[in-house]
């Protein structure tokens, strides 16, 4: 059987969620569900930390597209967080490395976010 730990949390930049354990077709459920209910408006990002990640099939490639479907619907970014290697080296063979900005903390990621202009 495998784990899945998410939490979510709101930050000045949008909103974060960190994915821990299994990120495969039976846990997968888990983060597509939580999409819908995120605070997440124009010019935010979706920060997705994936530190505490250990497994990675198709299927968890398909939810964080999903992930980044769901920012751009909101009018916003995304950024993954502490990105194992192993999911660093799928995402280059399939052409994600591109599409997803990365940052090694979500403190980094913060920090290169620029927030909308006011007026």
């Amino acid at each position: 059987m495998t784990q899945l730990s998410v939490t979510t949390r709101t930050l000045p930049s949008g909103a974060a969620v960190e994915v821990s354990g299994e990120l495969d077709h039976h846990t997968s459920s888990q983060v597509r569900d939580i999409l819908p209910a995120l605070p997440l408006g124009p010019g935010q990002q979706l920060l997705i930390d994936l530190g505490g990640l250990t497994f990675c099939d198709s299927t968890g490639i398909t939810i964080l597209i999903a992930a980044r479907n769901h920012a751009l619907a909101a009018r916003a970014t995304i950024a993954l967080i502490a990105v194992p290697d192993r999911v660093r080296r799928i995402f280059g063979i399939v052409g994600l490395d591109g599409v997803f900005p990365a940052y090694p903390t979500v403190r980094d990621a913060e920090k290169a976010w620029r927030p909308p202009s006011a007026g």
